[in-house]
């Protein structure tokens, strides 16, 4: 077996479980989040009140950078446990379907060495209610929309 066929056999294995509900990748940590002794994700009350509390502060009008000072100034550690958070990792927590109880997979392709957006390139899969929510999904919306209206390119 070659690469290119090794390469192809394992994501056709991936998708077979996207498809059947059994990808491990659905149930990945991320802040907000543990996973218990099963192997399902459950809520981290402190840091489920952090996601809380930057939704409702970029939904309110405030800047990545301005949230990200607020959470130093309460000396509240990023993700990876350094003091500050960047930019980058809000935008990144505030664009994550999995706080509203959903899981959203394949939302990448990958083109060689490139990870590109999937803009209907392949089958995505939403899986609802997999695990307890963090936010409202009125409220994913609500900043979905706000970063859009943000943006320097409109689409």
């Amino acid at each position: 077996m070659n690469y290119f066929q090794k390469s192809e056999s394992i994501k056709a294995g991936l998708r077979k479980r996207f498809q059947d509900g059994s990808s491990k990748i659905a149930k990945r940590r991320c802040y907000g989040y543990n996973v218990d002794s099963h192997g399902d994700l459950i809520i981290d009350p402190a840091e489920a009140g952090v996601v809380q509390w930057i939704f409702k502060e970029y939904a309110d009008g405030k800047s990545l950078g301005k949230i990200a000072a607020g959470l130093e100034e309460q000396g509240i550690p990023s993700p990876t446990g350094k003091p500050k958070w960047n930019r980058e990792a809000i935008d990144k927590l505030l664009s994550n379907e999995k706080y509203t109880g959903c899981v959203l997979l394949q939302k990448t392709v990958s083109i060689g060495t490139v990870q590109i957006e999937n803009d209907g390139l392949i089958d995505r899969y939403l899986y609802t209610g997999s695990h307890e929510a963090i936010i409202s999904d009125q409220l994913f919306r609500v900043v979905q929309q706000e970063k859009q209206s943000r943006s320097k390119v409109q689409l």
